[in-house]
């Protein structure tokens, strides 16, 4: 009896140690090291990939934002501010209807299939509301529509697909440098600047392939609307 009491705390205080040592070692010595190892090597990236404007964070190179006007009176959906970049549309972001205490908003894809709405294998003004191809078309004649201003005219061919479809999360921080070129004639009508600086502020602020071969050329809006405000500041 004595010898199983005895094995018992001693079991006990073996487990006891252990706990103590691990606990020690992966819930304190190791988020140290991995913290201070992010911390000296890659702070930005660690600590959100912030950008910041004027002194103060604005936004995260890594998440996309809107910029829309204010929501007038009797109206469900803002309308898009003209005078920024516009980035992709955000088709799949929802509202938390749980936590109602905080609106946050949830991020995801559309889940809606490649050939929704289509009609014969086509979007058509036929395809059903709500479905994939009327967003697309509805889109897009928007962006036409937006885009087109005096001395220049954007036709629906021009319109890439990143400028009328929401990224898997919806919210894609970076757009297309076609995108953002189809938007510079109207940047520099509304903000009253030379077509050619706006040109070259897109320029100045795409991004090449990584590593010269992964993923596309980009554009990130955050960034280039914060460079056009100071361009529209010293103007």
């Amino acid at each position: 009896m004595n010898n199983s009491v005895s094995n018992t705390v001693r079991l006990f205080g073996a487990g006891l140690r252990a706990l103590l040592v691990l606990t020690l070692v992966t819930g304190v010595i190791y988020p140290l090291v991995v913290t201070g190892i992010a911390q000296g090597l890659f702070s930005n990236k660690a600590n959100g990939s912030e950008i910041k404007a004027d002194g103060r964070v604005v936004g995260s190179s890594l998440i996309g934002q809107s910029y829309n006007l204010p929501l007038k009176k009797g109206q469900d959906t803002p309308e898009a501010d003209l005078k920024w970049f516009q980035g992709r549309p955000a088709n799949g972001l929802g509202s938390n209807s749980i936590n109602t205490q905080y609106k946050l908003i949830l991020s995801g894809a559309t889940n809606l299939a490649a050939d929704s709405g289509a009609v014969d294998g086509r979007c058509t003004a036929k395809s059903e509301e709500g479905s994939l191809c009327a967003q697309v078309l509805a889109a897009r004649a928007a962006v036409v529509k937006d885009n087109s201003v005096p001395g220049y005219t954007v036709t629906p061919s021009q319109v890439p697909a990143d400028a009328v479809t929401s990224s898997g999360s919806g919210l894609d921080p970076n757009i297309s440098p076609k995108y953002a070129e189809l938007q510079v004639h109207r940047i520099a009508a509304r903000n009253g600047l030379p077509v050619n600086q706006v040109e070259k502020l897109v320029a100045d602020h795409t991004d090449g392939r990584s590593l010269g071969f992964i993923g596309e050329p980009r554009v990130n809006v955050l960034e280039l609307n914060i460079a056009l405000k100071d361009l529209v500041a010293q103007h």
